[in-house]
């Protein structure tokens, strides 16, 4: 996280954002997914013919904040994935537009799975950059995946 705000800030310094272009960065609570509590669901990058999207980590929730799948890592990962795919569509985009994901799991094992479920949802003839981590904990107790997405949707 410290080297994406490093590399943000890189780009924002070269590319003369300042508070006086505050507009360039809009942070976002699409409808679609579970309204966060200190925190936004994405941050919208204005780069003149594109915007760049960045997406929190997504887990398991639906948009009444409810979990999916409890105990059954196939559901948790498909409403991860959904939930991506609602938050690029709000922006404007598709999950063609998915540059890079990262995955954090609870059980590296269960690779293969998140691997099936993740080409019904990319062009995988085209896939997204992606980096998976094994971690021994994420933020609840019930929850087995998290996953963080960019995507660069082009402007019409």
């Amino acid at each position: 996280m410290k080297l994406l705000l490093s590399i943000l800030s890189l780009f924002f310094a070269l590319n003369g954002f300042s508070q006086q272009n505050s507009s360039a960065l809009k942070f976002v609570n699409p409808s679609s997914v579970a309204t966060p509590k200190g925190y936004s669901q994405s941050a919208q990058v204005d780069l003149g013919n594109s915007t760049l999207l960045l997406i929190s980590g997504q887990v398991p929730l639906d948009k009444q904040g409810n979990l999916i799948g409890k105990d059954n890592f196939s559901q948790q990962t498909e409403q991860v994935f959904a939930n991506i795919k609602s938050i690029i569509e709000e922006a404007g985009g598709t999950m063609n537009h998915l540059a890079k994901i990262t995955i954090f799991i609870k059980d590296v094992s269960k690779i293969q799975l998140v691997r099936d479920i993740r080409d019904r949802f990319v062009n995988i003839q085209a896939p997204p950059a992606s980096t998976l981590v094994e971690v021994s904990k994420l933020y609840r107790d019930d929850v087995m995946i998290e996953i963080e997405a960019t995507a660069v949707i082009p402007k019409k």
